[in-house]
């Protein structure tokens, strides 16, 4: 069934359904744009509220309760949600309301041109009724005006009184309109068989094509819109896998919650250290009274059972000192030995202080070592540089290595104190080099030493700071000349094996080869104990790293070349 044929006289309602389809279309965009919308506000209303109840302050302040712990994860888990409804809106934007929008101004350019040709049929066929109409309507008027001729011509032919002139004139005045009535005939005639072919034309061609393509328009239209409706679900259906994930996120968060943990931390954070208080002695305060035989009070003899108050466990004092662990706890200024905490938590202030000062040395160890090696280079070459140019900073350096111990000393004391022994920690000396044991103790990394192996304290190795450690020349290891000769061999130096950068190293120095953390090198000479590996880089160039800035891998077949 085509509207071409069904419908060959209802263009004007053809037009109007048309247009409320494009109508209808972009309703339905609307309806996709506010739904969006509705989307994205969705999102940032929950990004909002993540960052609203997400911890400010850093993770080390943070509780470590696992309910505090889940809840975060929940948190987290909301945001990556607000994600997704973030990823739906979008895909909405642009699948949905976008392809109809686009699709909605198609249709309209299409509609206008298949009206526009429908009237333009119209406008033709109007045209040759008009010139058909003009035509009968003047072999009408010739006829008429040839029938008054007849008339003319008949009266004056019958009068006897007429003149032959006259009678001749009529004849031909009616000779004449006879003529043209008959040329307006055949001209009426032509008009009107182009007339009827053309209409012919018009119903049962140019309108029923006219027609299909408007319905099919209407058709596309109508399976665009299935097409986005389904669209519209499956951006939603893409989505539920990951919305899933977070939503299980949640509640392997939830089951995470661990009350007997959450205890332990409480006990582990506000643990005191201090024994629960024993019974206050009994005061007598009456034994200067004179008591008389008859009195019926019980007297307690004398130097029976009577304790006699102590000054340094009256009550006074002692309220003053323990009661508060029962009630409010009185405020106290915050002291550099911590001995305003109670005993177990004043332990863990001073072991995370000791730890960090620890760190601290092992640095300024570090850059002692290198400007030591720096200055010892200088001194053997001394066109690479002046040692003394050295020394406010190596003195700055041991300075500072003395204040640390001395800080570490002190507050191993107080925690040594905190914890009720004395510290077994022996006398401190410099040491050239932390990675090697002496031979009567070891160096900590606070820079400590002692003979007890349990004593010791270890930490991860320290990245150099080559802004501050001038790092030793790399040519101590040979005569200026054999240097020279070395770097201007045109043969190059056998791998011997391949390195891997642990640290980046500026190379500012001539002769020492700029490096960045995890790069590779391969190995070409290796340290002869001067604390320098020459190596080259996979370009070409060469030049001297601090070995202890590198981790090496050498060769089997090189070992002993």
């Amino acid at each position: 069934m085509t509207w071409g044929t069904e419908l060959w006289d209802q263009f004007e309602n053809l037009d109007k359904h048309t247009q409320w389809g494009i109508d209808f279309l972009e309703r339905y965009a609307k309806f996709v744009k506010e739904r969006l919308e509705i989307e994205q506000t969705y999102a940032k209303q929950l990004r909002n509220l993540v960052k609203k109840y997400c911890p400010k302050r850093s993770k080390d302040d943070e509780p470590r309760f696992s309910s505090c712990m889940s809840f975060y994860s929940i948190l987290n888990e909301l945001n990556d949600y607000a994600g997704q409804r973030e990823v739906v809106a979008e895909e909405m934007g642009h699948n949905v309301y976008g392809e109809l929008m686009r699709y909605s101004q198609d249709l309209k350019s299409e509609r206008k041109h298949h009206l526009q040709e429908g009237r333009k049929a119209q406008q033709y066929l109007d045209q040759c009724w008009k010139h058909m109409d003009n035509s009968k309507k003047k072999f009408e008027r010739e006829c008429k005006e040839a029938e008054k001729s007849q008339i003319s011509y008949d009266r004056l032919d019958n009068d006897i009184n007429a003149t032959k002139s006259e009678v001749e004139k009529a004849k031909s005045q009616l000779y004449l309109r006879t003529h043209s009535a008959d040329e307006s005939k055949n001209e009426y005639a032509a008009q009107l068989q182009n007339f009827n072919g053309e209409q012919w034309k018009h119903f049962n061609v140019a309108i029923p094509q006219i027609f299909k393509n408007l319905q099919d328009m209407d058709e596309r239209r109508t399976v665009k819109l299935g097409e986005t409706y389904q669209s519209f679900a499956e951006v939603e259906r893409r989505v539920v896998p990951i919305i899933s994930k977070c939503l299980e996120g949640m509640v392997t968060a939830a089951k995470a919650v661990d009350q007997r943990k959450d205890s332990a931390i409480v006990v582990e954070s506000f643990k005191s250290g201090f024994e629960p208080p024993g019974d206050f002695p009994f005061e007598d305060y009456s034994q200067n009274l004179s008591r008389t035989g008859s009195d019926n009070t019980i007297s307690t003899p004398k130097n029976e059972g009577v304790v006699k108050p102590d000054p340094k466990h009256s009550i006074s004092k002692v309220a003053k000192n323990k009661l508060w662990l029962f009630g409010k706890k009185p405020k106290a200024p915050s002291l550099e030995d911590f001995s305003h905490l109670p005993p177990e938590q004043r332990r863990k202030r001073l072991q995370a202080r000791i730890d960090e000062l620890s760190k601290e040395l092992q640095k300024e160890v570090d850059q002692r070592d290198a400007l030591n090696k720096m200055k010892d280079v200088y001194e053997k070459n001394p066109q690479m540089g002046d040692p003394q140019s050295l020394q406010p900073k190596i003195s700055e350096t041991m300075c500072n290595m003395e204040k640390l111990r001395s800080e570490i000393h002190k507050n191993e004391s107080w925690l040594s104190e905190v914890e009720g022994k004395v510290s077994t920690r022996g006398d401190r000396r410099p040491s050239a080099d932390v990675n090697h044991h002496t031979p009567h103790g070891r160096e900590s990394p606070e820079g400590s030493y002692t003979d007890d192996p349990s004593q010791e304290h270890r930490s991860p190795p320290h990245q150099p700071d080559p802004r501050q450690a001038h790092q030793p020349d790399p040519r101590q290891a040979h005569q200026p000349d054999e240097f020279d000769d070395e770097f201007d061999n045109d043969d190059p130096l056998p791998v011997l094996g391949h390195c891997k950068a642990l640290y980046s190293f500026d190379g500012q120095n001539e002769g020492t080869l700029l490096m960045k953390e995890d790069d590779v090198l391969y190995i070409i000479e290796e340290d002869k104990g001067d604390g320098w590996t020459r190596a080259r880089k996979q370009s070409g160039e060469e030049g001297y790293v601090p070995t202890s800035y590198v981790e090496i891998a050498m060769e089997k077949n090189s070992k002993g070349s």
